[in-house]
C-alpha cells in the first residue's frame, strides 16, 4: 500500500509543471479578455459621449436617421466571437523513406467556447462613397481531430503498407490546431441597400494567409510539432448585417473559409509567433527539409459570428 501511494505521489509530482499548451491557452485567454474589455470600455465611452451629444443633435434640423446612416471615410474597430463548423477532410503525411499515408475523412471539432475560445478582431475602412470598403480581419478558430473516430487509410506507414482502417489515435497522438486555426485576410466589402431601422447588410470577399498553431504528433515518434506556422493561403466570403447605434455597430455575420494547409513537421516546440515564423522562414531560405516531413489537408469551414465595433466620427459634410 505504501509503495503504491509512493508511486502515485511520484506520478503526480512529475505532472506538476504546467504544460506548454496550458500556458499558451492562458496567454490567449488573457489576450482575448483584455481585448474584449478594452473594446467594451471604448464602446461605453462612445455611447456616453453620443448620448450627451444627442440632445444637441435633436435641436438641429437634421433628421435623426441621418446621424445613423453610413458615411464615407468611416473607420471601425471591432471584436467578435462565433461558432465554426469544419467539414471532415483527408490528412496526408509524407516523410521520405518513412511515411506517405492519407487518413481519409478526419472529423474536426471546433469547441468555440472552451479555452482558448473562438474570437476575432478587425479594422474596417469605408471609402468615400460609403458603399465600398476594405477590412483587415483576424480569425482565431480551432480544428481538433477526433482521435476516437475510425478512419480509412491508404499508402505506407513506417515503411510498410498502412492498415485499411484504424482508430485515429493509433495513427496520431495529436492532430489539431487548437491554439488555433488562425487566419489573417484582407477583404473587400460592399454595402447593400439599407433594410431600414438601422439595418445595413453587406457582403465581402477576401484572401490572406493561414497562421495555425500546428500540433501534430505521429504515433510512435518521440517528438511532436508544436508551433506557429505559415501553412498556406486562405480565402473567405461573407455576408452580414450591421445594426448602427450612434457610434457603435452590432455585427451578425456568416463566413465561409477555405484554407489548404501544408505544415512542415519540424518536430520542435515553438515559442512566440514571431520567433516561430522566423525559424520557418530561415529554414525555407536554406532549403532545409523538416525532419518529420509534411502534413497537408484542406480545411473548409462555415462560421457564424456576432460582434460589436466602435466607429470613427463621420466625415464632415461641406455646407
Amino acid at each position: 500500500m505504501h509503495i503504491a501511494r509512493s508511486i502515485g505521489w511520484a506520478h503526480k509530482a512529475r505532472r506538476a509543471p504546467a504544460s506548454p499548451s496550458k500556458t499558451a491557452a492562458l496567454l490567449e485567454t488573457l489576450f482575448a479578455t483584455t481585448a474584449l474589455a478594452a473594446l467594451a470600455v471604448s464602446v461605453t465611452v462612445a455611447q456616453m459621449s453620443d448620448g450627451a451629444g444627442s440632445d444637441s443633435a435633436a435641436r438641429t434640423s437634421a433628421p435623426p436617421s441621418a446621424a445613423l446612416a453610413p458615411h464615407g471615410g468611416e473607420m471601425m474597430f471591432a471584436g467578435y466571437t462565433g461558432v465554426p463548423y469544419t467539414y471532415p477532410s483527408d490528412v496526408r503525411v509524407t516523410q521520405s523513406g518513412v511515411h506517405d499515408f492519407t487518413a481519409k475523412g478526419v472529423q474536426w471539432e471546433g469547441r468555440p467556447f472552451k479555452n482558448p475560445i473562438y474570437y476575432g478582431a478587425r479594422i474596417v475602412r469605408w471609402f468615400e462613397s460609403g458603399r465600398t470598403g476594405a477590412m483587415l480581419d483576424f480569425i482565431h478558430s480551432k480544428t481538433i481531430g477526433r482521435l476516437s473516430e475510425e478512419v480509412e487509410l491508404t499508402g505506407t506507414l513506417n515503411g510498410a503498407p498502412a492498415p485499411e482502417r484504424a482508430v485515429l489515435r493509433d495513427i496520431f497522438q495529436r492532430v489539431e490546431a487548437s491554439h488555433g486555426h488562425n487566419m489573417l485576410t484582407l477583404t473587400g466589402l460592399l454595402r447593400l441597400p439599407s433594410l431600414g431601422f438601422r439595418l445595413h447588410p453587406y457582403v465581402g470577399l477576401g484572401a490572406g494567409i493561414s497562421l495555425p498553431h500546428a500540433e501534430v504528433h505521429v504515433a510512435g515518434h518521440d517528438k511532436r510539432t508544436y508551433e506557429y506556422q505559415v501553412a498556406g493561403p486562405v480565402t473567405q466570403a461573407l455576408i452580414g448585417i450591421e445594426i448602427r447605434a450612434a457610434r457603435v455597430s452590432y455585427l451578425f455575420e456568416y463566413k465561409f473559409t477555405l484554407a489548404p494547409y501544408r505544415m512542415p513537421l519540424t518536430e520542435r516546440d515553438g515559442t512566440l509567433l514571431i520567433f516561430d515564423l522566423w525559424n520557418q522562414f530561415r529554414e525555407w531560405m536554406s532549403g532545409e527539409e523538416p525532419p518529420g516531413g509534411y502534413a497537408s489537408t484542406n480545411l473548409v469551414s462555415h462560421q457564424g459570428i456576432a460582434g460589436i465595433g466602435i466607429r470613427s466620427a463621420p466625415a464632415a459634410i461641406a455646407p
